[in-house]
Formats: C-alpha cells, sequence, structure tokens
C-alpha cells in the first residue's frame, strides 16, 4: 500500500471511498487476529498489502504479541431482554392464555384469544437489539516490550506502562490519518521528539484537504492517549464498526464487495531492480 501513497491524485479522486474501505478491510483483519488472541503491533502502510483483486492483507508478524487462549475467550457484553411493557403491547401477556368453555366434555378448554379474530399489526420494539454481543478481545494481556515503527508507536508502549490490543486500534487511528493526510500526526524532526509528541502534543488536524467530521471523529476517538479510554478498548472492533464514518459497510459481505480501485496487474519491468535487469523474480 505505501506504493499509493505516492499517487496522490489516486487518493484525491477516491478521497472517502478508498479510506473507508481500506480502513473497515483493517478493522476485520485486526478483529479476527484479536480473536486469536494475537496483538499485531506494527500496523503501517508498509505492512497492508493490496492484492490483484483489491482488497487488502496484512503481513509482517515478527512484532506480533501472541496471548495465552484464556485472555482471548469470547464474553458477553451485552444480552437485553426485551421491556416487559412492550411484550404485554405485542403479545398481550396480561390476559390467560385459556378460558373455561361452554363444551360439554369436562375440562375442556378453549384458547382465550380466537384463532380468526384478525391479525393486529405488531407495533416496532424500541431499546431493544435482539440477541447477544460479543467481544473476545485480549485486554486482560500485557506486555512491556518497546516495539515497533516509532510515528506509529502508542502512548502506551513510550511511556513503558505496559500495553495490550488497544496499541493496535491506536495504530489504526494513525493510519486513517495517513490515508486522508499523507503524514502522520505526530512525527518530529527526530526520533526523540517523535516519541514526547506522542506522549505530550495533542492532535491536530491540518487544515487541508477538507476530511469529512466523521473522519476526524473517529480518528480522534482512536488517537485517545489513554488506553482504557480508547476507543475499541473495552468492546474491541464492534464499537468501531458502529462508528458513523462506516455506516452502509456491508460487515458480513466485506470480501465480496467490489473495492473502489483495482491496482493494474505488474509487469516483470515494474518488480525488477532497475539496476540488475537480469535479477530472477519470483512470483507467487
Amino acid at each position: 500500500m505505501y506504493n499509493l501513497f505516492l499517487s496522490q491524485c489516486l487518493f484525491q479522486i477516491l478521497f472517502v471511498d478508498l479510506p473507508r474501505f481500506y480502513g473497515s478491510e483493517v478493522v476485520v483483519a485486526l478483529e479476527y487476529l484479536h480473536m486469536l488472541g494475537i496483538v499485531y503491533r506494527d500496523l503501517k502502510p508498509e505492512n497492508v498489502l493490496v492484492r490483484s483483486d483489491g482488497h487488502i492483507m496484512l503481513t509482517d508478524f515478527d512484532l506480533s504479541l501472541k496471548c495465552d487462549d484464556s485472555t482471548s475467550t469470547p464474553q458477553v457484553i451485552s444480552n437485553q431482554k426485551p421491556p416487559v411493557a412492550a411484550l404485554k403491547n405485542n403479545h398481550q401477556v396480561d390476559q390467560p392464555p385459556f378460558t373455561s368453555s361452554s363444551c360439554i366434555i369436562p375440562n375442556c378448554i378453549v384458547p382465550a384469544v380466537s384463532c380468526f379474530q384478525p391479525k393486529r399489526k405488531r407495533k416496532k420494539k424500541t431499546g431493544y437489539r435482539g440477541g447477544p454481543e460479543f467481544v473476545a478481545e485480549p485486554i486482560d494481556v500485557r506486555s512491556m516490550s518497546f516495539v515497533g515503527t516509532h510515528e506509529y508507536l502508542a502512548p502506551e508502549i513510550v511511556s513503558g506502562e505496559g500495553h495490550g490490543s488497544p496499541v493496535d486500534w491506536w495504530t489504526l487511528g494513525i493510519f486513517m490519518f495517513e490515508l486522508f493526510y499523507g503524514v502522520t500526526p505526530f512525527k518530529g524532526m527526530d526520533h526523540e521528539l517523535t516519541l514526547a509528541n506522542i506522549v505530550a502534543r495533542a492532535l491536530e488536524f491540518p487544515k487541508e484537504p477538507a476530511v469529512p467530521a466523521t473522519a476526524k471523529d473517529l480518528i480522534s476517538q482512536l488517537l485517545v492517549k489513554d488506553p482504557s479510554r480508547r476507543m475499541g478498548s473495552t468492546v474491541g472492533a464492534s464499537a468501531i464498526k458502529h462508528h458513523p464514518f462506516f455506516q452502509g459497510v456491508n460487515w458480513a459481505l466485506l470480501r465480496c464487495t467490489p473495492p473502489p480501485y483495482v491496482p493494474p496487474p505488474f509487469t516483470r519491468e515494474d518488480v525488477s531492480d532497475e539496476s540488475c535487469p537480469e535479477t530472477p523474480v519470483e512470483y507467487y
């Protein structure tokens, strides 16, 4: 994906569609890794490969952290039940299911509601989302390792406080920022100043280009310096998927969604070393 950044005209043409598509696929990839108990820890454009069909894949897992299986066991975070009032309105639960009958057969009972009674239109339920919600984030894991690329390091890594899966959501925020602006938000004149900016400097958005407010809000919530308050730190990718910036994304069929851009196929000249034309090229 790094080569795509060299073609800024491409991002100008597909200014919102391309970051939304790539961002959504990275979210799904990180969610899958977290479900396996893996903290990626090295998200950056150089590690995001664009396939020949336009979809992306992550590579370079040498800095990844494999957690204990017990830290990534799916847990129920919401299992709301419909309010009693809604049940009463829809199913008339305050009436007995059967009534006494005038039938001559002893102990005969009949339904309280006639089978031939016209159907009533059910009122739309409010405040209830059916089915439980699960999260499989390895939030209990902690590592003290100082790993990653300087511009993408999360504050908790720089400060040495220990880190877990929220570092991946921080790097997602840096990744989205770079998709829109072509630069990272905390880069300094040298590595030391970059690390100082990550820990202490507030997030600022350039005036140009004009980025949608929903994108800025998403990035702001991902780049919260306190990992416990960062989007995705408690309920994982579910919170990110419900953000307005990703409205309209069909998460279940994302891999079947036509990408907004499909790169042209590489030729031998594109991938060979210009300084050594006879360099053998292996194709996979």
